[in-house]
Order: structure tokens, then sequence, then C-alpha cells
């Protein structure tokens, strides 16, 4: 019987947030004018040159406080409430959410985007969520306010063409629900953030498949930046820590290989811009999808090869947190894989495109 009402629960969550999503999405592709519409009176050169409304991160957080409330009433958790650890996380994703959406309503300079970034891992620090890998709490904490400000820039910066961030969360979130399910009861509050999330994603999905309708701009990429970074510390870095099983070198092959594309774009472009003396922060139509594109594949084609890529990286992902031992030597492939992808990444530019510092198309401004 618990394990019905689990499952129950489960797609009640899942559920709920698909259709909250795509009720949300809806109502503002029929109703949006100006909010988050990047392209419109503007000069920037972007992916696609359609005015398309930003919109898509705000039913992210929607459904992401929906769950909150709802797992509070129907579980009768209200201590989740005065939890430090969650209030931290909850406190970081609301500013993520703010920061997005005043740079989809305003395009807010960088330097308050880094400190925002910045602060987000500051308060996941002070609350006691930060990476726990290393003896010394100054490098804990260090390494925790660069991997926000890592992820957080890596999600908006592979926001660059239609479906392509959107499937990579998906597949992040669903490794880290795979990883999660043998050390959490399901009734646990991040299991439920995690599905209601998920079910946001999916239902975004229909909308921002291209050709899309709608693009998740910074209010999206903030926010999920902010939220995978979060359970990336807590399911993946700190994996196997209250067991005391984990190893520094597992826990980084770990997190490599689930979030191998916003790694795989974010190096690459940082590689390449880095090599022209361009500054990584400058934007550009040369992430891995547009050089995929340049070699003649269309943007669904670009999509299709990103949804391979992100189950086999989830697949790999489960295998390493399950199946192989934390001092294998195994690991050392998985880094091998990676740098192979970068590799072939890097034979497929076009030696004949001259790529310009133009903004990429979505939301994002990388």
């Amino acid at each position: 019987m618990e394990t019905i009402d689990s499952i129950l629960h489960i797609l009640g969550f899942f559920g709920g947030a698909f259709f909250l999503s795509l009720v949300i999405n809806t109502f503002f592709l029929r109703f949006s004018r100006t909010l988050g519409i990047r392209n419109k009176n503007q000069l920037e050169i972007r992916w696609s040159n359609i005015s398309k409304p930003s919109l898509g991160g705000i039913s992210f957080y929607i459904s992401y406080l929906m769950s909150f409330m709802f797992y509070a009433i129907i579980f009768g958790e209200q201590d989740v409430f005065h939890n430090e650890a969650l209030l931290g996380f909850f406190f970081s994703i609301f500013l993520a959410f703010l920061l997005g959406l005043a740079d989809d309503a305003y395009d807010t300079k960088p330097i308050l985007k880094l400190l925002a970034q910045i602060l987000c891992g500051v308060l996941l620090v002070l609350t006691g969520n930060e990476i726990q890998l290393f003896p010394w709490p100054v490098l804990n904490a260090g390494m925790t306010i660069f991997w926000v400000v890592a992820i957080m820039n890596s999600i908006n910066m592979l926001d660059n063409m239609d479906g392509i961030a959107t499937i990579g969360s998906i597949f992040i979130i669903l490794t880290m629900l795979g990883i999660s399910i043998p050390f959490y009861f399901l009734n646990n509050v991040d299991f439920f953030f995690l599905i209601s999330i998920l079910g946001s994603l999916v239902s975004f999905l229909i909308f921002n498949w291209n050709p899309s309708k709608m693009f998740m701009g910074d209010t999206g990429s903030q926010f999920l930046g902010m939220f995978l970074a979060y359970y990336s510390i807590k399911l993946l870095w700190n994996n196997g820590i209250e067991e005391n099983e984990y190893s520094i070198f597992a826990n980084l092959t770990l997190v490599l290989v689930t979030f191998c594309i916003p790694i795989l774009d974010t190096t690459f472009v940082t590689i390449r811009r880095l090599w022209r003396g361009q500054s990584p922060l400058v934007g550009g139509k040369d992430h891995t999808t547009h050089t995929l594109f340049y070699k003649g594949l269309n943007d669904r084609q670009v999509a299709y090869v990103f949804l391979i890529l992100g189950f086999v990286s989830c697949l790999l992902a489960l295998n390493i947190a399950k199946f192989i031992p934390k001092d294998s030597l195994v690991l050392v492939l998985f880094w091998i894989f990676f740098i192979f992808l970068l590799f072939m990444v890097f034979n497929l530019i076009p030696k004949d495109k001259g790529i310009n510092g133009a903004k990429d198309k979505t939301g994002a401004e990388d």
C-alpha cells in the first residue's frame, strides 16, 4: 500500500507540474506582448531572427513554489520552513530567479549578474549546503561558489538553440533522480522537487522544440543553473559521504559525466575564444550546436544529437554511481571519453567559417 501511495505521489507531482507548466506557458504565449521578447527593436544578431517571448523560466519557478507548498500540505511537513539548509536553497533560487527576470526585462550589466551569482553560492555556504569533498572548509566554500557561478553561466550559454538547454537539464535531473532513489525515501522533499521540475521541463519542451514558440530566457537558465548546482552538490559532489564511501576522483568523474553536455559546450567555447584572443564572456555563434549546424545538420537534427548524448551520459553516470567501485581505474575511461568528445567537436569546426562576436539566439546572452 505504501508503494502504491508513493507511486501516486510521484505521478501526482510530475503530472501536476507538467500540466501547470503547460497552462502557464500557453497563457503567456497567447497573451505576451513585449515582456521577455528580447529580439524586438534590438540590433543584436541571434541564431533566430524571429522575436519570441522568453517566459519559460517563470513556469519553472511557479512549479517549484507549488511543489514546495503542496509537499508541506500533503505530507504535513511544516518543518521544511525551519530547515536552514532548505531555506538557504529557497532564497538562492529566489535570487537566481530575480536575476534572470531582471536580465530578460532590462539587460543587466555582466558585473551585476556575476555578483548576484556569487551571492547565490555564498548563501549555500552560509546555510551548510557546500561541497564537502575536501578537509579544508575554505577550499570547500570556494569550490561551492565557483561551481554555482560556473553552472549558472554554463546553462545560460547552453541555451543557444531550440531545446538544447532543456534537453540537457532533463537528463541531468533524470540522472540525479536515478542516483537518489536508493538513498532517499520517496516522500523526501528533494525527490519531489526534482520530479516537479522534471515535469515542468518536459512540458516546456513542447514549446521549446524546434521550431520553438518560446524561449526559457535568462529567467529559466539562471533558475535551472541554481537548481542543478544545488542538487548536484547534494547528490553528486557529496555522493556517498554519509556512508563514507566516496572519493574525490570518483565524485569528480560522476559530476563530469552527469554534466557532460553543459561542460562540453562551455569548455569548447572557452578554449576557442581564448585561442582567438577573445574573452569567453563575449557571446558568439561558435557553440557545439552551431558547429554541428555548420557541418550540415538542421536545428532539429542537432537537438536529436543532444538527446542521444544526454541519454548516454545519463546511463554512464548511473553506472558510475551504482556499479563501479570508487577506487576503480575504469573511471579514467570516462575522462578519456569526455576528452575524445571534445576532440571530435573541435575536428568539426569548418575552416571557412568566420565566427563573429554576436550574441546567441535565445534569451541567453552567454
